[in-house]
């Protein structure tokens, strides 16, 4: 046991022996030592038991995704990634894989980072929804997943520059359909994590009662009722302004649930948001804030369906027609009703794991002007 001597923090080694049950051992479990090989004896650790600054830790995430709080927080990624897929499989949605360079932007933001794609221009997708649209009018039930990019020059706890998102595209679906969908996987995703991430949840310290308590239905509200309830609570938001993290805060603390707002004023969301046929004004769109002050977890609505339309909004919205006539021609031929969301990944998880910071949801976050490792 001499050799035990120039063992270092992080060194690795093969242990043989045998393993017993024993209720007093750490773990349970009393393992017998028969044999040791050392394989390397690691240089000075850089991360100590020591705090260190987050900053520091960041630069060195290679390596702090080895300690138990990080291990279980991407231990829990990995079942809720499982989850989302066997949720989506079970209910007969098939998986498509949509692009991630793209010639145009999906909601015809600026917040795009381009690329040369031999001749021409492309971009990073910041979702996989307008292509999702044209699968699920030939499968009826899609859903795509994978990265998607912001190049929003955004510093708060809640913002990835790449982040992945769920997005599922349902034909023949109202905003009431893809409302209960999300609810549906939401609560599958708790039961499921509460289930299989007991040890990881108890690392993290997790009070597990707010999740225990996500059941069906949760609480709706309009934009006008929310924007309404706001200002009684003393919000400067006038009508037509959209939420900010404040306004989503002050609707977390009033709900123990998750809340979905609905008919937003059209002028606040994409182009391709159906507009309600009694007030025109307002499009139906749905966000679900999580409870706890964790924010928008889903965003989605109801689509246009009719050619007519789309054409208006594309000119209004003075976006290049000869970009989207792909997805003009899906409202020539068999166009029905449908509607869809998309669930970001990293805000999931970290309102599940209770995180801070969205940073640590990810095993290599993409921050502003944070790259490496």
């Amino acid at each position: 046991f001499k050799k035990f001597d120039t063992l270092t923090q992080e060194s690795s080694l093969i242990v043989r022996g045998g393993i017993k049950e024993d209720k007093r051992a750490p773990g349970g479990f009393e393992l017998t030592i028969k044999d040791v090989e050392i394989l390397q004896v690691a240089d000075e650790y850089p991360i100590t038991p020591k705090a260190h600054s987050t900053p520091f830790l960041m630069e060195h995430r290679h390596l702090w995704l080895r300690s138990q709080k990080q291990h279980a927080i991407l231990q829990i990624r990995t079942e809720l990634i499982k989850a989302i897929r066997d949720f989506f499989d079970d209910r007969a949605f098939r998986l498509m894989d949509t692009p991630i360079l793209t010639p145009s932007a999906c909601e015809g933001t600026t917040t795009l980072f381009e690329t040369d794609y031999f001749d021409q221009k492309a971009f990073l997708s910041q979702s996989g929804q307008l292509y999702n649209e044209a699968t699920a009018m030939a499968f009826g039930k899609v859903y795509c997943f994978g990265p998607t990019f912001r190049a929003e020059k955004s510093k708060t706890r809640k913002h990835l520059i790449e982040f992945w998102m769920v997005e599922p595209e349902v034909a023949f679906a109202t905003l009431e359909d893809i409302i209960e969908l999300g609810e549906d996987l939401i609560v599958y995703i708790m039961e499921r994590i509460l289930e299989q991430n007991k040890k990881e949840l108890e690392v993290l310290e997790r009070d597990t009662k707010p999740l225990e308590r996500i059941k069906k239905s949760f609480p709706r509200l309009t934009y006008d009722e929310a924007q309404k309830m706001l200002k009684k609570k003393g919000s400067k938001m006038e009508w037509g302004d959209d939420f900010g993290a404040p306004e989503e805060a002050l609707i977390s603390e009033i709900f123990d649930l998750p809340v979905s707002i609905t008919h937003f004023p059209a002028k606040i969301k994409a182009f391709y948001m159906q507009p309600d046929e009694k007030r025109p004004e307002l499009a139906l769109g749905v966000d679900m804030l999580a409870s706890e002050g964790y924010g928008e977890i889903i965003g989605g609505g109801q689509r246009i369906h009719d050619l007519d339309l789309l054409e208006k909004k594309i000119k209004e919205f003075k976006l290049p027609r000869k970009d989207y006539e792909w997805y003009l021609d899906l409202r020539k031929y068999g166009s029905v009703p449908h509607s869809g969301f998309g669930l970001g990944i990293e805000r999931m998880l970290a309102w599940i794991c209770k995180i801070n910071h969205i940073r640590e949801t990810i095993p290599f976050p993409r921050l502003l002007y944070k790259i490496y490792p």
